[in-house]
């Protein structure tokens, strides 16, 4: 079970990039908010937290939090609400059309695993249709078996999730590694009784995978050998 965002998917720069579009968009109807949101995104400069907000919370945490900070400066619920879903809607749209790029080598990689026949799914934080069109976008679905996200109900570090993922995926979860690149997905993994969990900071990425079992710095470590 791999992870999107900052494990198969180079999305630093989107992430950054979106972060900054929904804080100048929010500051431009609540002036003075710009910087104090950024800090609740995780960006410092050019900086990504990778245990940050805009980094590893769902779409809908993602809202719910900068509505709160919205609030803050006295408006209503139902306005900061509505100014912080039309700002992420419309920054996605602007951001958005370029998809992010794979990490190298993470292609190979989801190929040669394929072939030695084991099942393999996308559990993302991101909603459900961003994980489709990742896998449309860069021709995965001759190698990935799930596409699930998060719409409704319980986010990340939730078990439920991974239990989820696997009974759709046709596995137990003792039987099932996880590759992610946040404690969040760690932590899931763990409490749900995963065989393990595999975390991943790529060289000249930052990264944030307490409590992992294993820690890589690029897929291809990942390798399947025979057990005797």
């Amino acid at each position: 079970m791999f992870d999107k965002n900052g494990t198969l998917e180079d999305s630093e720069v989107y992430l950054r990039s979106l972060a900054q579009k929904v804080a100048r968009m929010v500051d431009a109807q609540v002036p003075g908010i710009g910087e104090p949101l950024l800090m609740a995104f995780g960006i410092d400069g050019t900086i990504l937290d990778p245990a940050g907000l805009i980094a590893v919370a769902s779409r809908r945490e993602t809202e719910v939090a900068a509505a709160a900070y919205i609030a803050e400066t006295g408006k209503g619920w139902f306005e900061s609400l509505k100014i912080a879903r039309q700002a992420l809607e419309e920054a996605e749209k602007y951001i958005g059309k370029t998809p992010s790029p794979l990490f190298v080598g993470s292609l190979e990689v989801l190929k040669s695993l394929k072939e030695a026949g084991l099942k393999l799914g996308i559990l993302s934080a991101a909603s459900t249709s961003e994980v489709v069109n990742f896998v449309k976008n860069h021709q995965l679905n001759d190698y990935i078996q799930l596409e699930m996200g998060v719409d409704e109900g319980p986010s990340k570090p939730d078990p439920v999730l991974f239990i989820q993922a696997c009974q759709k995926l046709g596995v137990e979860p003792s039987a099932t590694l996880m590759v992610g690149d946040s404690a969040g997905d760690m932590q899931m993994a763990q409490n749900a009784g995963a065989a393990g969990c595999v975390g991943i900071t790529w060289i000249g990425h930052s990264g944030n995978v307490l409590g992992a079992d294993v820690v890589i710095h690029q897929l291809e470590e990942i390798q399947v050998t025979d057990v005797l």
